[in-house]
């Protein structure tokens, strides 16, 4: 369907995994790509034994413009739940906040006329565009993981921060690929260690609606 699709255990519960390149596991070996390698961690933490299907749906330079285009079909009757992670794209391309929120807004409202429970992370912008710009960004995703009741993780990179959440430069370069957007295998594990509890309270709720 769009890539890698990841087994971990019986009893499939069917997590998609929607996004952009960061999702996608652009310039990785497909093994070591966001996916598989949350993949491997889910089946080493699991809280509960049952087979965690996850679907690779990131597209590499997609926008949350492209994400509202292909949410309807991607989200298949089998799907029990959604990780959804865009926003880099707009952001790189100075995308007005206004539009990126309307954009996630209408995916959130897809997934829950279907009843579907969705961890949203978000992403944290520079101030390459202005505080303004900012301020807008940032606010939007736990605005709308409140107004739609989602999971709510503030930065697709937490992994990549210090306890305190500061950045350690050298720390953080080391785990990037040379364009300094994408992380490496070293720096996908680290993010998908910080990630993977709230996948695995994404698939509790996945496996309550279906009870």
């Amino acid at each position: 369907m769009f890539g890698q699709v990841t087994p971990v255990s019986a009893q499939p519960t069917t997590i998609v995994a929607f996004g952009d390149s960061l999702t996608q596991g652009y310039g990785l070996r497909a093994p070591d790509g966001f996916v598989p390698q949350l993949g491997n961690w889910l089946e080493d933490n699991s809280r509960q034994r049952g087979e965690v299907r996850l679907i690779n749906a990131g597209v590499s330079g997609d926008t949350t413009a492209g994400g509202a285009a292909r949410i309807e079909w991607t989200l298949t009757d089998d799907v029990d739940g959604m990780i959804l992670a865009l926003g880099g794209n707009d952001l790189l391309r100075g995308i007005d906040p206004a539009s990126s929120r309307a954009n996630l807004e209408s995916i959130l409202q897809v997934a829950a006329l279907r009843d579907l429970p969705v961890l949203l992370i978000g992403l944290v912008a520079t101030n390459n565009n202005g505080p303004d710009y900012k301020a807008a960004f940032d606010q939007m995703y736990p605005d709308l993981a409140a107004t739609y009741d989602t999971l709510y993780l503030q930065d697709f990179f937490i992994g990549l921060l210090q306890a305190d959440g500061t950045v350690d430069r050298p720390a953080v370069r080391a785990r990037m690929q040379l364009d300094g957007i994408h992380p490496n295998k070293e720096g996908v594990r680290d993010i998908v260690a910080a990630l993977g509890p709230s996948v695995l309270d994404l698939i509790d709720q996945a496996r309550s609606r279906g009870q």
